[in-house]
């Protein structure tokens, strides 16, 4: 029960158990389960549907952009690995690893490893070492370059404590990977793809973005730099949603990814990485949903609309269906504001209608149409939002006219509601004692919500880093672009710092 004593869908409610309730908002919505290999899901229908569509829309950003996507092997030599340093050590505690080639039935009837490889192979955790080796086997002259690929792929980071998209042992992404003749080119290409990731989120997801650079601390294993896009989600902490990385020429020189330049001299290629994953629908469920259960933005709902037929009785059916039949084609044949064709389903269902539509007010879906026997003698219908609730009848050749702008009126809410909800919880802070109160749980008396995001002063001591992390479990998410460079004070050494950072508790 809500505080105000309204039975909600999803039980627990956000504030009594937010991460209970974000399992139950996946399960409710039918988007994944968990699989019987441990920290594996299973992605089902809806929850794919929504995936292939991030995937349609970041493809069509990509290729803009000049990129092309290419397949590489899902198995890694080992000692590929070992070749950058920094690279090794940052995943090694993650990996899985094949030892054995074939299974063979022993004495006691069950099957065991039987080939033993001449050398192990890492089950891809990213695949800048493989895709380096086939850059350098590509790359001879300056002509060569840039090279602009794109890989969509599963990989496999092996982690002990697993939560449905946010982190599982296996999951989908896409990693883009790129060579330039200079080190100014890499640079541009690693801002260029943050920013197609912001713009992606801001104005698909329609989930705000903080955009910045990651401390030294946090960056990817073997980079130079990483930019990143952090998200706040409805428990205040901050999700990172992609990450765009600036390699130098580390790769290079590990890969041997050479080449002769115009004036017939050799050099080392400059590469980046950049990736986003399904910890996006995650993202997107912790973002907008409430305790009813999920709510999707209209340009990536897998159906945008819904029709439900009202049958009180069965002489109604035919006229009803037809009418609902009708309505259907009529949306499929219409196109939003970007051109793209309206998403429409049909449920004709032997379900109770009660049942039928609470099961798409779980899924999220952003309208829901009712046609029934009363509807029918006025030519009209009856439309519920999920964002708002909010429920009125309506003419069908009105509402026709209509829904693309109402479509676009449910995105741009959505992304006005979850930036009011950041900018509330954000604070600009100049004292250790105010910083370490904020990020303490049961300020204002709240339950185990609490926190947001901190601008604050910071020298940046390591120490500092590794206390902020074991105690109260904070840590740095960006240095954030766009906002003027103001010199202060650090609130933890007294030392001088350049700029304020972005804190913030994290998944």
């Amino acid at each position: 029960m809500t505080k105000q004593g309204r039975k909600t869908a999803i039980q627990p409610t956000r504030e009594e158990n937010y991460p209970e309730w974000y399992q139950q908002v996946i399960r409710a919505a039918e988007l994944a389960e968990n699989s019987p290999v441990r920290g594996c899901m299973v992605i089902k229908p809806w929850g794919y549907g929504l995936w292939e569509n991030f995937q349609k829309v970041l493809d069509g950003m990509f290729k803009e952009t000049g990129h092309r996507n290419a397949y590489f092997p899902l198995f890694i030599p080992k000692s590929y690995l070992e070749k950058e340093a920094e690279h090794v050590e940052g995943f090694a505690k993650e990996c899985a690893v094949v030892t054995h080639s074939r299974l063979e039935a022993g004495p006691d009837g069950k099957l065991h490893p039987a080939s033993e490889l001449e050398e192990p192979l890492v089950v891809r955790p990213t695949s800048e070492t493989i895709i380096g080796e086939m850059y350098a086997r590509w790359v001879q002259s300056y002509r060569d370059l840039p090279i602009l690929i794109n890989q969509w792929a599963n990989v496999v980071r092996w982690e002990m404590r697993t939560r449905l998209f946010l982190r599982t042992a296996e999951f989908l992404w896409q990693e883009g990977h790129t060579a330039h003749a200079t080190k100014e080119e890499a640079l541009e290409e690693t801002r260029r793809m943050l920013d197609v990731y912001a713009r992606f989120a801001e104005e698909y997801m329609a989930m705000p973005v903080l955009v910045g650079e990651k401390p030294e601390s946090e960056r990817f294993p073997g980079a130079i730099s990483t930019l990143c896009i952090e998200a706040m989600m409805q428990d205040r902490k901050a999700l990172q949603a992609g990450t765009s990385h600036f390699l130098g020429q580390n790769f290079a020189k590990a890969s041997g990814i050479q080449f002769l330049d115009d004036k017939g001299e050799q050099q080392y290629a400059w590469t980046t990485s950049w990736g986003v994953s399904t910890r996006l629908i995650g993202g997107l469920v912790m973002t907008h949903s409430d305790d009813d259960g999920l709510i999707l933005p209209p340009r990536l709902a897998p159906a945008q609309v819904v029709i439900l037929p009202v049958i009180p009785k069965e002489q109604h059916r035919g006229p009803v269906m037809e009418a609902c039949r009708r309505l259907y084609s009529e949306i499929r044949d219409k196109k939003d504001d970007r051109g793209e064709p309206l998403r429409v389903e049909l449920d004709d269902r032997d379900l109770r209608g009660g049942e039928k539509s609470w099961q798409w007010v779980k899924r999220g879906i952003p309208l829901r149409v009712e046609i029934g026997p009363r509807d029918l003698e006025k030519d009209g219908v009856f439309v519920a939002r999920r964002d708002t609730g909010e429920k009125e009848g309506s003419c069908r050749a009105e509402f026709l006219e209509r829904l693309p702008g109402l479509l676009e009126e449910i995105q741009a809410g959505m992304h006005a509601k979850a930036l009011r909800f950041r900018e509330e919880n954000t604070r600009i802070l100049d004292s250790e004692r105010d910083f370490r109160d904020f990020f303490t749980p049961g300020r204002e008396g709240e339950s185990g919500i609490h926190g947001g995001f901190v601008y604050a002063h910071f020298s940046g001591d390591s120490e500092v880093i590794e206390d902020l992390q074991k105690g109260l479990k904070v840590t740095i998410r960006c240095l954030p672009f766009g906002d003027d460079a103001e010199p202060g004070t650090c609130i933890f050494t007294g030392k001088p710092s350049a700029r304020r950072m972005v804190f913030a508790k994290a998944y």
